[in-house]
């Protein structure tokens, strides 16, 4: 069944790419045909694939609803989901990989709570029943998946914060400051994020299509530094807390 939102519940759809002109046109196609009768926008955030990523972008935007965003160098996953949201004209926004591995058709599932249920943001979930992962990951990947998730789980009750595969309203994060480093800014979000309700849904994450994975030693230690931050955040947030109650003040 097709599901229809008007105007205002556009959907805008954050894609930082880099080297992914293998994967970016099968994705697009599959992200058209999912979302029939939806009102949406991909927005393409490219830092300068030297593949020609940001110029195949440009073409599909002749046959579907595509904006490019060509960025001078290689800035990072989380700066390229900011600038994606600085730019988008939904009022709905959502991120994902693009690289295949978070599978379009699951995009309805993840926006309908939104629209119907009022939830105010969405995971795409490995962790809760009905998701998982599709083949074997090395041992060194589990390895640090698990001591990503482990070291996030004191800071939100999502289980699977590290998704990197969200959807959310606008105002969640109006007038939040978010630093855009490393690759996890919907950890970032999950913690600084305003808003009453979180939803998970269920999805299963494949392996990537064509290209090179991402991952390397600068970045799990960008998200070490983040998550310091995170937490340094939240001892800040309960000491203003108690504050605001010893004055009487109210909690915002």
């Amino acid at each position: 069944m097709e599901t229809k939102n008007d105007q205002n519940d556009l959907i805008s759809i954050i894609i930082p790419t880099y080297n992914e002109i293998e994967n970016i046109e099968l994705l697009i196609y599959r992200i058209d045909q999912g979302l029939k009768g939806i009102s949406y926008e991909a927005i393409i955030v490219d830092d300068n694939s030297p593949d020609g990523t940001g110029e195949k972008a440009e073409t599909l935007g002749k046959h579907f609803p595509v904006r490019v965003i060509h960025r001078e160098g290689r800035l990072g996953l989380a700066s390229a989901v900011l600038k994606g949201f600085e730019l988008a004209r939904g009022d709905i926004l959502g991120f994902m990989d693009a690289d295949l591995s978070h599978p379009p058709e699951v995009i309805p599932k993840l926006i309908t709570p939104i629209l119907k249920e009022g939830v105010d943001i969405v995971v795409a979930s490995r962790l809760v029943k009905g998701g998982g992962v599709v083949g074997d990951w090395p041992q060194t990947r589990h390895l640090n998946s698990y001591v990503a998730t482990f070291l996030a789980k004191p800071l939100t009750s999502v289980n699977d914060s590290m998704s990197g595969f969200f959807f959310l309203k606008r105002s969640v994060i109006e007038g939040v400051e978010l630093i855009p480093r490393g690759y996890k800014i919907g950890l970032e979000i999950l913690v600084k994020g305003r808003y009453k309700e979180a939803k998970e849904i269920p999805f299963t994450f494949d392996n990537r299509g064509g290209g090179k994975s991402k991952l390397n030693l600068k970045i799990m230690f960008e998200y070490l530094l983040q998550v310091g931050d995170l937490y340094f955040y939240r001892i800040k947030q309960k000491m203003k807390d108690r504050i605001d109650i010893s004055t009487g003040k109210e909690s915002c």
